[in-house]
C-alpha cells in the first residue's frame, strides 16, 4: 500500500475530491428539488423525475465548468512552469489530464442519459395533466393562464393537437427541448468517434466530430432559458398550499387561497461554463497567433522505415527537453493539428520532430515531402506549442529510467542529446548520474536513425571516462530464427551487427522484474524516475514494477513512474 500511494495517492486524493463534489451536489439539489416546499405543486404533477431532472443538471454544470481546462495546452504549461517550486509528485498530475478529460466527459455522458429520461417522463407527465388525465390539482394546476394576475406552471400551453403528437412538437418548438435535442445529439457524435478503435483508424473523424463541442456548448448555454421547471413565487396574500391543495374550487375567491403564482428558474449554466469558455477561447486565440508566425525548413530527411524527420526554425521559439508541438499543415487540412515530440535538444539553434508513416495525415505529408526538389522549402507549416510533459522532469532525477517502444522514443532522444552538450559544456547543474535506456522495435531498421546519436554518446562518454553513466539496451521484439542465428555466428564480433554499437541488440522483450532488480540494487538509496512513451499495455506493467520495487523506507530506493500523454 505504501509503495502504491508513493505513485498514485495525490491522483487518487485528487478523484476522490472530484468525485466527493458529484456527489455532494447530485445529492444536494435532489433534496432541494425533492423536499423544497416551493416545488410542493411541480412535484405533484412529475413526482420524484422533477428532482431526478434537476440533480444531474447541478453535476453536468460541474463537470461542464471542468471539461475544457484539461485541453487548455498553454494554461498547463503555464501552471507546470509556476510549480517548478512545487514536488514533481504535483507536477505529475498534470500529464494525466487527457485521462481527466475523459472521465469528466464519462460523467457528462452518464449525467445526461438520467437527465433525458427523466425529462422524457416530465414531457408525457405534463401532457397527461394537461389532458386531465390525472386527479383534480393536476387538472387545475395544468390549466392555470399566463394572464395578468397568475403565471403557470405546466409549460405545455398547446391543446389543439393530437395529444400523442406534443411531447414531440414541445421538444422541437420549445427553446429547453431544441436545445436538448441539439446537446444530446452532439454529446453522442463526440462519445461514440472518441472510441480508440475509431481515433486509431480514422482520426479525422474523430478530430471533426470533436468540435461540435462548440455547438454543444452554444446548446447549453441556451438550454436553461425556456424555463420549463417553475416553482411557486410568494403572492400577497400567500397562497397555502397545505391548507389549499384540497380547495382547488375555493382559488382566487377566499384569502386564504389566491391563484398560485410560477416562474422558471433563472438560467444558472452559462455561469458555470463562461469562464472556461474565455479560457479556451483565449488558447484558441494563442494557437492562431502561433499558426500565422512564419516556420522556415532547416533539413528534410527521410529515414529508414518510412520516418521522416523535420527539422524547423522559428523566432522566439524555446523548448525544453521531452517537450512536444502541434503541427498543421494546411495544404494537407486546414483544421487538423497533431501532437509531436521534439527530438532535439534546447541547445540546438532548431527543433526537430520524427513522423512515423501512422495514418492518412501523415502519409500525405511525408509523400509530399518525397517529392521535393534537394533543398527546396516544404509547405507551410503552423507550429503549436512548445508544451510540457512528463519528460521535462527527468534532470530533477539522481537515476532515471527511460522506455521508448518505437517511434516513443522521441522524447529520449531530445534528453540523451541534451545530455551530450551537457557533458561537452561540463554543465555543473547537472543532477542526474544515472541513466538506463531501453528501446523496444519491431523492425531492425527502425533502429538506424537513432544509432547514429547513441554512438556520439557512447565515444562521448569513454573520453571522458564515464562510460557507466549511460547503460542502453535495445530489444528487436519481432524477429525470426534465422536472424537469431545469424546474430550468433556473428556474436564474437565487437559491434552489434543490427546496429552497429558495441551494445547488442537483444532479441525479445525486457525480463522487467530483472532490470528493477538490477536498478536497485546499483541505486540502493536514489530516487529513481521512470519514463514511458509508448503503449497503454507496457504502462500499465511498468506502473506495477514500479509499486513492487519502491521501499517504503525513504532512505532507500524509490521508483516514480511517468508517462507521456497526448
Amino acid at each position: 500500500m505504501g509503495n502504491w500511494i508513493i505513485n498514485n495517492g495525490l491522483t487518487a486524493f485528487i478523484l476522490v475530491v472530484w468525485m466527493g463534489i458529484n456527489t455532494f451536489l447530485f445529492v444536494w439539489f435532489y433534496l432541494f428539488y425533492d423536499l423544497g416546499p416551493r416545488f410542493f405543486y411541480t412535484r405533484h404533477l412529475l413526482g420524484s423525475a422533477l428532482a431526478w431532472a434537476r440533480a444531474p443538471a447541478a453535476v453536468l454544470n460541474f463537470n461542464c465548468l471542468l471539461i475544457l481546462l484539461p485541453v487548455c495546452r498553454n494554461l498547463l504549461s503555464l501552471i507546470r512552469g509556476s510549480f517548478v517550486c512545487c514536488g514533481r509528485t504535483m507536477r505529475k498530475q498534470l500529464d494525466n489530464n487527457l485521462s481527466f478529460h475523459k472521465l469528466v466527459a464519462y460523467m457528462i455522458a452518464l449525467m445526461t442519459a438520467v437527465h433525458m429520461i427523466a425529462h422524457l417522463l416530465n414531457v408525457e407527465w405534463y401532457n397527461n395533466s394537461r389532458q386531465g388525465v390525472y386527479d383534480a390539482l393536476s387538472t387545475a394546476l395544468s390549466n392555470l393562464e399566463d394572464t395578468g394576475n397568475t403565471t403557470y406552471l405546466n409549460p405545455i400551453r398547446i391543446t389543439d393537437l393530437d395529444p400523442q403528437q406534443i411531447p414531440t412538437y414541445f421538444a422541437f418548438t420549445t427553446i429547453a427541448g431544441l436545445t436538448g435535442v441539439i446537446i444530446t445529439l452532439a454529446l453522442i457524435l463526440i462519445i461514440t468517434s472518441s472510441m480508440e478503435v475509431i481515433r486509431r483508424s480514422y482520426f479525422e473523424v474523430f478530430w471533426y466530430t470533436h468540435h461540435l463541442f462548440i455547438i454543444f456548448f452554444a446548446g447549453l448555454v441556451f438550454h436553461g432559458a425556456g424555463r420549463i421547471v417553475r416553482s411557486q413565487t410568494t403572492t400577497d396574500p400567500p397562497h397555502n398550499f397545505t391548507f389549499c391543495k384540497d380547495r382547488v374550487e375555493d382559488w382566487g375567491r377566499i384569502p386564504q387561497c389566491p391563484v398560485p403564482q410560477f416562474a422558471g428558474g433563472f438560467p444558472q449554466t452559462w455561469m458555470w461554463v463562461i469562464g472556461p469558455m474565455v479560457l479556451y477561447l483565449c488558447e484558441r486565440l494563442l494557437r492562431f497567433i502561433r499558426y500565422v508566425q512564419t516556420v522556415r525548413y532547416r533539413r528534410i530527411v527521410m529515414r529508414p522505415s518510412k520516418v521522416l524527420e523535420l527539422q524547423l526554425q522559428k523566432n522566439g521559439f524555446k523548448m525544453e527537453v521531452g517537450q512536444y508541438v502541434f503541427l498543421n499543415c494546411p495544404v494537407i487540412s486546414q483544421l487538423e493539428w497533431h501532437p509531436f515530440t521534439m527530438t532535439s535538444a534546447p541547445e540546438e539553434d532548431f527543433f526537430s520532430v520524427h513522423i512515423r508513416s501512422a495514418g492518412d495525415w501523415t502519409d500525405k505529408l511525408i509523400d509530399i515531402m518525397q517529392k521535393l526538389p534537394e533543398g527546396a522549402q516544404g509547405p507551410k507549416m503552423g507550429v503549436d506549442g512548445p508544451f510540457g510533459t512528463a519528460s521535462e522532469d527527468v534532470f530533477d532525477y539522481e537515476v532515471a529510467m527511460l522506455v521508448g517502444a518505437g517511434i516513443g522514443v522521441t522524447p529520449f532522444a531530445s534528453i540523451l542529446k541534451s545530455i551530450w552538450y551537457k557533458f561537452k559544456e561540463s554543465n555543473p547543474k547537472l543532477r542526474t548520474r544515472k541513466i538506463y535506456f531501453y528501446w523496444l522495435c519491431r523492425e531492425t531498421h527502425a533502429f538506424e536513425w537513432f544509432a547514429d546519436l547513441l554512438q556520439v554518446l557512447e565515444s562521448e562518454m569513454e573520453e571522458r571516462g564515464m562510460g557507466d553513466f549511460l547503460t542502453y539496451k535495445l530489444y528487436l521484439t519481432r524477429w525470426d530464427q534465422s536472424m537469431a542465428d545469424h546474430a550468433k555466428v556473428h556474436s564474437d564480433k565487437d559491434t552489434d551487427m543490427v546496429t552497429g554499437l558495441r551494445q547488442k541488440t537483444y532479441y525479445g522483450r525486457p525480463a522487467w522484474d530483472k532490470e528493477f532488480e538490477q536498478v536497485r540494487k546499483e541505486n540502493p538509496t536514489s530516487v529513481v524516475g521512470t519514463f514511458l512513451c509508448g503503449p497503454e499495455a507496457l504502462a500499465e506493467v511498468l506502473l506495477k514494477k514500479c509499486a513492487k520495487y519502491s521501499d517504503v523506507d525513504p532512505r532507500k530506493t524509490k521508483f516514480y513512474f511517468n508517462k507521456e500523454n497526448f
